[in-house]
């Protein structure tokens, strides 16, 4: 069915954006081609993507080997524990809708992205590479895969004189992604500097209006728990190790990511490694 696209094939451009070699010359490398209709126009599917132009933007956005074979059909939501279970499946179904979705009636794609947020082992960054699989072999987005601790250990090599890359040559991906999954958000230690660089990518992904897929450790609201009295001296207990994100992110970018992104809780879930654990434990 033919969809006007207007708006989403142009929208997409980035100002300064300079052509690339090896794109396609019919739809520069965005997947739809549009078509004079006599009126807005209406978009159809470009060759080029039954020519192995899903592979080309697959391998060119950096998903690690651990996460290349991700995919929403391959995610399990089974667990013992009908909390963890139920959460597992509506975190399953926003994907799903996530990338049905993705382009919208008006024929712009979505401009928001989705927070997964829950204890590492749950399948946060499963479902964030296999929902940015989709989106790039479906729309034919460019897609960037990024862990914020290296993107940070990248930033800093650049300050080598000898370091082969510069800044933006390693934050212009980051920031130019169609969709960026940004993995592991808190997970470096909140230096003033750490907080300047979150601040320029997530601020500046919010003002281009581009759609990112967080993953984070860390929670969004407190629990009933941390809202009683505490002796300050407590130990926090081993259930426990993982606080608030805004203990982690300035309290301001906690609230863009409010407005930016549709949070996907998976808190209840057990870490699967501990899972498989106990069960060899038991063989």
């Amino acid at each position: 069915m033919a969809i006007d696209l207007r708006s989403a094939v142009s929208g997409l451009q980035i100002d300064g954006d300079e052509p690339r070699e090896g794109v396609c010359p019919e739809c520069e490398d965005r997947g739809w081609v549009l078509v004079d209709d006599g009126g807005a126009g209406t978009a159809r599917p470009c060759d080029c993507r039954r020519e192995g132009r899903g592979e080309r933007l697959l391998a060119a956005a950096g998903i690690p080997d651990r996460y290349r074979n991700c995919r929403l059909a391959k995610f399990k939501v089974s667990s013992p524990d009908p909390g963890a279970r139920r959460q597992l499946g509506d975190a399953l179904a926003a994907c799903r809708r996530y990338v049905e979705g993705f382009l919208q009636s008006d024929g712009e794609f979505r401009q928001s992205g989705l927070l997964f947020v829950g204890p590492p082992g749950v399948g946060k960054t499963h479902l964030a590479v296999a929902s940015l699989v989709d989106l790039v072999e479906t729309y034919g987005v460019r897609g960037r895969f990024v862990d914020f601790t290296s993107l940070i250990h990248q930033i800093q090599s650049t300050f080598d004189p000898r370091s082969p890359e510069s800044k933006s040559q390693v934050l212009d991906p980051v920031m130019k992604a169609d969709v960026l999954v940004l993995d592991e958000l808190g997970a470096q230690k909140p230096t003033a500097w750490v907080q300047d660089v979150l601040y320029l990518v997530i601020n500046g992904r919010y003002t281009r209006r581009r759609p990112t897929l967080f993953t984070t450790n860390y929670r969004l609201e407190r629990t009933a728990d941390e809202e009683r009295p505490r002796d300050r001296f407590a130990v926090p207990s081993a259930a426990e190790p993982y606080g608030l994100l805004a203990h982690r992110v300035p309290p301001a970018l906690v609230s863009r990511l409010h407005e930016m992104t549709h949070p996907v809780d998976l808190t209840a879930v057990e870490d699967f490694r501990h899972v498989v654990g106990r069960h060899r434990d038991t063989l």
